[in-house]
């Protein structure tokens, strides 16, 4: 059993570099710093780090909706080098790939969470209205305590990221701070 764990959502290549197939604006660059700092924390305390992680086929609906981005196998589908040079020797750095909005869509997302058992699930990444809402979503659903790291959270879209923040909070339940 783990106390806490932290998920990490999408910080790829392909959403935080200004030169990603899908880049999240200055706003997913500004926050890499603080969600470092994150994964830092939690590997200095043996803690679970779960890699939330875009992976399409080259033929994937979701194409339809969003050009091509994280091609399983890709570059851009690979962590940020900020944060993949935190977890490269951690035995507790676990990947989840995925290929829908939320984490647990076709995952084994579930039954990680089932396995380690924690009271707390923290939340940081991109975008906030599309894959981390969807997760957080699902993790409320599922009756874990969530916390969402507002410095660690960002969107393309303002708009829908002060939405998607309000959802989490006024809807979901998840603790903001």
């Amino acid at each position: 059993m783990s106390e806490r764990v932290l998920l990490v959502v999408d910080m790829l290549n392909d959403f935080i570099r200004k030169d990603g197939a899908l880049y999240c604006g200055e706003g997913a660059e500004k926050i890499v710093p603080f969600v470092a700092g994150k994964v830092q924390e939690f590997v200095s305390q043996g803690l679970p780090v779960i890699f939330i992680i875009d992976a399409h086929d080259p033929q994937d609906l979701e194409f339809k909706r969003f050009p091509p981005h994280c091609i399983y196998g890709s570059e851009g589908s690979d962590v940020i080098r900020e944060l993949k040079s935190l977890v490269e020797e951690y035995s507790f750095a676990i990947r989840v790939p995925k290929s829908r909005y939320s984490g647990f869509f076709r995952t084994n997302l579930n039954e990680v969470l089932r396995d380690l058992k924690p009271k707390t699930v923290e939340v940081v990444g991109v975008c906030t209205h599309i894959c981390v809402l969807y997760t957080v979503e699902e993790l409320c659903n599922r009756d874990y305590e969530v916390i969402v790291h507002r410095e660690g959270v960002a969107s393309y879209d303002q708009e829908a990221h002060r939405w998607a923040i309000r959802q989490m909070t006024e809807v979901l339940g998840a603790r903001v701070c």
